[in-house]
């Protein structure tokens, strides 16, 4: 059997015993996922998958997942609040302008670990250990070599330049920027490590141990941005160091689990460290919509970056004071985003399992109690950020009142579809944990690529002549809300069509 799926239907179909369904029968054999016998009390973890309540393995599984994302947003939101409060505008303005280029690095982060993580999850819905912990192996020795690339480009003056350029550094911006970038570029493999494989954790039943792993490394950034932002005043480098050194803490933590101990369901062992090229394009494969999601953020904010220095320049805001506010107004959106991805984290070891042991009804099931979990994160988020606009903007150490009350503007403005987002996010993320990373793929590029870009392109130039009390830097505002609701409505002729060949295919499976 090649490592290659079809975005149809698992693979084997055409083995599973028509009473193999939720615990089998007798006479018939059972679903895939029951082959998996379990050796352990960690594989027992594994195989309640397909067989546990529901609603309570997801919440089980989301409350870890989405803590974990949150810590993981706050990276950026503590590197932003010490360097506000330490270094000034000028020093948000430094992270704005690297934000597209860290985006990049965690986007090739997740192809390698989320495919990877979606790979081994269906492996082990069918019962095949050994290719889960080769797929595990593989996504370590894959992120070692995007790591060294990574590493040498950071480095080289010629690309660091050009990805600046990109980003719309100013002169005054640039060189601060440019050693943040150098600094995050040189542990860029423990990011991989610390959030790549730290998926892994939670495919082997465990959310708990992966939320923990995260834990060590929060707690270790802030500590180090204090010591290094605040003690010694070491700006923007000791707030890069602070970053590099609280990923390496988690990644410790997530090689501990997978080699330090030896009852776990997947090890990490040399032996299955070997790339193998047909299995790696499946792990690219599924792994290309995650990947997708964070190139789309980061050619956006290359886009949005070059447009608010243009339009900011003509307006009383300025250029540098722009790229401050915008940048203030994105680390607030990944942070929102973050525990919707958590939801959809969460939610792909129990889709991935279950489609791969061919338990519809349980597919169905996952997907739609996790779209009511966003939804309701996705709510209590909303209501957050309309109701504490301003103080947002304060304890990002913003205090000009006129930047204040932009600031607020926009946080209002763009975020006016939060509360569907978490539907979209979670459908997106289904297509890519059964295998049909095609419209996974298509659905991520639809409010990144296909809406926003132009929007953005589209809005300074339109909404100034209907609307003259806005002007070019308003208008850029828009166009968010206004991509989000046309991915939205796409998603949802993607997740109607699914919800048909779901019950085409348990039909063929009860024969």
């Amino acid at each position: 059997m090649t490592e290659q799926h079809t975005s149809r239907e698992p693979d084997d179909a055409r083995h599973f015993s028509p009473q193999g369904k939720e615990g089998g029968a007798a006479g018939g054999s059972a679903p895939r996922g029951e082959k998996l016998e379990a050796r352990s009390a960690a594989d027992d973890k594994v195989l309640r998958m397909g067989s546990a309540s529901i609603p309570k393995l997801i919440l089980e599984f989301a409350i870890p997942s989405v803590v974990g994302m949150l810590i993981n947003g706050s990276y950026a939101i503590i590197d932003s609040v010490f360097l506000g409060h330490a270094v000034g505008e000028i020093g948000l303005s430094a992270m704005t302008v690297a934000n597209p280029i860290m985006v990049v690095f965690m986007a090739i982060a997740m192809l390698v670990g989320n495919g990877g993580n979606a790979l081994a999850a269906l492996r082990l819905g069918e019962g095949k250990r050994e290719e889960a912990e080769r797929v595990l192996g593989n996504v370590v020795s894959l992120s070692l070599v995007m790591a060294v690339i990574v590493a040498f480009l950071g480095w080289f003056p010629a690309s660091t330049d050009w990805l600046l350029n990109l980003s719309s550094a100013t002169d005054e911006v640039r060189p601060h920027a440019t050693v943040f970038i150098q600094i995050i570029c040189t542990g860029f493999i423990l990011q991989c490590i610390g959030l790549g494989v730290n998926n892994f954790i939670r495919t082997c039943g465990a959310p708990n141990r992966a939320l923990g792993t995260m834990v060590i490394g929060l707690v270790s950034s802030v500590a180090f941005n204090f010591l290094f932002v605040i003690m010694l005043g070491w700006g923007v480098a000791g707030s890069g160091l602070a970053t590099v050194l609280g990923w390496g803490c988690s990644c410790v933590a997530v090689l501990w689990y997978f080699c330090g101990r030896a009852d776990v369901p997947m090890r990490l062992r040399l032996s299955t460290m070997g790339l193998r090229p047909r299995m790696d394009g499946t792990i690219v494969a599924y792994g290309f919509p995650s990947f997708c999601v964070q190139a789309g953020m980061a050619a956006v904010n290359f886009v949005l970056n070059f447009q608010l220095v243009k339009y900011g320049a003509l307006s009383p805001i300025g250029a540098d004071d722009a790229l401050a506010t915008i940048g203030v107004v994105q680390r607030i959106a990944q942070f929102s985003i973050m525990p919707l991805v958590g939801i959809s984290i969460a939610l792909q070891p129990l889709l991935g399992f279950n489609y791969g042991a061919h338990k519809v009804d349980r597919v169905r099931k996952t997907l739609w109690y996790g779209i009511g979990a966003a939804t309701a994160i996705s709510l209590l988020m909303f209501a957050l950020v309309q109701l504490f606009a301003a103080p947002i903007a304060h304890a990002f150490g913003i205090k000009h009142d006129g930047l204040v009350d932009f600031t607020a503007f926009a946080i209002h403005l763009q975020f006016l579809m939060l509360p569907f987002v978490g539907f979209q996010i979670v459908s997106a993320n289904y297509f890519q944990a059964t295998g049909q990373p095609a419209r996974s793929i298509f659905l991520t590029l639809t409010r990144q690529i296909l809406f926003l870009l132009p929007l953005l392109y589209v809005m300074p130039l339109w909404l100034p002549a209907v609307a003259p009390q806005f002007n070019g830097l308003d208008a850029l505002l828009f166009a968010m809300p206004i991509a989000d609701f046309l991915s939205i409505f796409t998603t949802a002729l993607f997740i109607g069509w699914e919800m048909v060949r779901l019950r085409r295919l348990a039909r063929k499976y009860a024969r």
